[in-house]
């Protein structure tokens, strides 16, 4: 396998399914690296630990983290599952970033930006990331959040492993 194809696998099962490989993760979203690897062999997913570091270290996203001594793996965010990420809540800065298509502005300037399957609203601080996310479905359309003055009306911010800024959703009045 090749590392996207790695990626794409551990983003699925990690964030999504590990049941589809007969995967436990605890409460925290972690998993054995060791059962981890095991069960994508019997399913037919061959990589080595080797891989796994690699996919880990370059993610261009940093999706993935190892616990200190690499025998507990976890996504840092995005996941469809109940897990608790035990993550502070942090003070955003005064605007961050949310990219998007055409297809669900509407939507969008109606209930604001939802978590919808997943447990937060992901927002960034760095506008070409924005537009990177936005354009894998299409011509990316920008949102711009007053996060300052959501965090002050008393809205809770997350900031994931990997950069990501979580919230629970964003209203219609604190999207530009």
């Amino acid at each position: 396998m090749n590392n996207k194809s790695i990626s794409k696998l551990l983003s699925f099962i990690l964030r999504h399914s590990p049941d589809t490989i007969q995967l436990t993760l605890d409460a925290h979203g972690w998993a054995d690296v060791n059962t981890l690897l095991q069960q994508c062999r019997a399913n037919g997913h061959h990589f080595t630990m080797e891989e796994l570091e690699t996919v880990v270290a370059e993610n261009d996203k940093q999706r993935f983290s190892f616990n200190e001594n690499k025998t507990m793996i976890r996504a840092n965010q995005g996941h469809s599952l109940e897990v608790s990420l035990n993550l502070p809540p942090a003070t955003p800065p005064e605007f961050l970033y949310h990219g998007t298509v055409a297809r669900f502005m509407e939507q969008i300037r109606k209930t604001g930006l939802q978590k919808m399957n997943r447990q937060h609203v992901h927002l960034t601080d760095d506008r070409a990331t924005a537009e990177k996310v936005g354009s894998r479905r299409g011509v990316p359309h920008i949102l711009t959040i007053r996060s300052g003055d959501m965090h002050r009306s008393g809205m809770l911010f997350y900031l994931s492993d990997n950069g990501v800024w979580l919230t629970d959703e964003v209203p219609v009045k604190y999207i530009q």
